[in-house]
């Protein structure tokens, strides 16, 4: 069952930290969880309005080393770096453990991670640095900029902007294109397709996070420029700041000498396994820095585009990124409003202040948050080569806590670790296919189910014999996964992240299967493949 699914079921019936605790056996859904834990807690403990102090701070950075070490020191990720600014000035930045357990180099403050989701903030400044240009603007519509992106509705089609792409309430399910990334599709390819794609809400009425929504978003916002995303946020972000270890390509990232790569817990162990190619969502997940680098991104933020005393960014054009742009939900411990602005989350503390951040995910081993606190000019970015997240969450948390309030609201890293250690034996929703049904029919002989099967979405799968049984096969990059039969007409495969979905045929009067339903690519529930008109017969 898919995140959106769940979610659909669900509603109403579990509250909001029980249905991260559920989402997260999703893991293809991280992002999401990751800042979903974050907007949970209460944030704020004091009263009155106070201005923080270089003193504050210094004795939250020195309570941070404390826990880096001590994180490090239990194993509780591989490695990770860590960067403070206070007033326009770096305060700290260190590395702790290893980029690789297997070459067990040490991580510093140069050391080059991979960002995930945390790039969504980067690359609304590098658009709002092409506002201030003034060839576009938040509002500009995708179909002036974009004549061929079509979206499902020809209404929305015509009428949404960058400002709705990036404040995720496009209409557009959540993880929209994701599955299509998963499959082997192109970047063009999957934006293309977004137009097959089925609303789950009516046009920005609802918030849901679409990794391909921010991508159109961003190709379109470039286009006037006659540049490539990747190029544009070379040239108007990355080099006037001096961010020469920062790039939106994978490429570049894959030929660093001194970078992290990513790790997931085996057995206990962490374990170098994965790679993961985030070019074809890279403005919405992409982008590869350090914490030296992302320290300079942090002081551009918090000094209204000015970095240097040099003017960067529009101060207008990135304020706006800032402010609330749609509701997301009510903090359900405290009643406070979580929002989310133009690629950033946006809260208030209980004093009133500003707080803005996002995290990033990858399940391949990646865990990352900046936390902005704009009006004490303070901020903080951790950066992990770990999955599952939790530590950079915990340690980011503590540290902010520390330097507001003087103290830690509560013992974030031990919080965070039981929520994802619950999460991990949570319950899930739907059929439990790891138990058989009650009474087992048989399945029809193979020549009933193999077949090309197409859908306006996913395009074509096929359904072939392999060995004794039957696989099915998918995408360009033609994954192919062996079926398990489960009752009657109904299969099982696991998919490239090991979880375990139904494939569902139904069958014609002439004895063969005409539909297949594959429960993966079906996160709203009507997703059809359809047989070949040729093979009916």
């Amino acid at each position: 069952m898919t995140f959106d699914r769940f979610l659909r079921e669900f509603k109403g019936k579990l509250d909001l930290r029980t249905l991260v605790d559920r989402c997260v056996r999703w893991s293809r859904f991280a992002n999401l969880l990751g800042f979903i834990v974050l907007a949970l807690p209460a944030h704020g403990q004091g009263s009155g309005t106070h201005t923080t102090t270089l003193d504050q701070v210094n004795q939250a950075v020195r309570e941070t080393q404390r826990l880096c070490e001590e994180q490090i020191e239990k194993d509780a990720v591989p490695g990770l770096a860590i960067a403070i600014v206070f007033q326009d000035k770096l305060v700290y930045a260190a590395g702790f453990g290893v980029r690789d357990v297997n070459a067990r180099e040490p991580v510093n403050a140069d050391t080059v991670f991979q960002l995930a989701s945390l790039s969504k903030a980067i690359g609304s400044t590098v658009v709002a640095e092409l506002v201030g240009e003034g060839k576009i603007s938040w509002d500009s519509r995708i179909s002036d900029l974009d004549p061929g992106f079509a979206m499902y509705d020809p209404w929305v089609t015509r009428e949404i902007t960058i400002r709705d792409f990036y404040a995720h309430r496009s209409g557009l399910p959540g993880s929209a294109g994701d599955a299509l990334e998963i499959l082997g599709f192109n970047r063009e390819q999957i934006l293309h397709r977004l137009r097959y794609q089925k609303p789950n809400s009516s046009f920005r009425s609802h918030w849901a996070y679409t990794n391909f929504g921010i991508t159109e978003a961003a190709v379109a916002a470039v286009k006037p420029y006659n540049l490539t995303w990747e190029d544009a946020a070379e040239q108007k972000l990355y080099g006037p700041l001096g961010m020469n270890s920062t790039s939106s390509r994978y490429a570049d990232f894959s030929t660093r000498s001194n970078r992290a790569l990513g790790h997931v817990q085996v057995d206990g162990k962490w374990v170098q396994k994965y790679r993961r190619d985030p070019d074809p969502q890279s403005p919405a997940g992409g982008v590869s820095s350090s914490v030296n680098d992302l320290a300079k991104w942090m002081r551009l933020q918090l000094a209204n585009g000015q970095f240097e005393g040099k003017r960067i960014i529009d101060e207008n054009a990135l304020a706006i990124t800032h402010s609330p742009q749609i509701f997301m939900w009510f903090d359900p411990l405290n009643g406070s409003p979580i929002f989310y602005g133009l690629g950033w989350i946006v809260t208030y503390d209980k004093e009133g202040r500003l707080l803005v951040w996002h995290t990033g995910i990858f399940t391949s081993g990646a865990a990352t948050i900046v936390r902005l606190v704009p009006s004490e000019h303070l901020g903080i970015v951790v950066l992990t080569n770990a999955f599952p997240p939790g530590v950079g969450e915990g340690l980011a948390l503590t540290f902010t806590d520390v330097a507001l309030y003087g103290k830690a609201t509560q013992d974030w890293l031990t919080y965070l670790r039981k929520m994802y250690s619950n999460a991990a034996a949570a319950l899930g929703a739907g059929t439990d296919y790891s138990k058989p049904p009650a009474a087992t029919g048989p399945a029809l002989p193979p020549s009933a189910y193999v077949g090309t099967y197409t859908n306006d979405l996913y395009g074509e799968i096929q359904i072939i014999e392999q060995g004794d049984g039957l696989a099915i096969v998918e995408g360009p990059s033609k994954l192919t996964f062996p079926l398990k039969h489960y009752d009657r007409d109904v299969f099982t495969c696991d998919n490239t992240e090991g979880e375990t979905g139904g494939v569902t045929f139904t069958i014609g009067a002439n004895g063969k299967a005409t539909t297949v339903v594959v429960d993966e690519l079906n996160s709203q529930g009507d997703e059809t493949f359809k047989r070949h008109s040729d093979e009916h017969k």
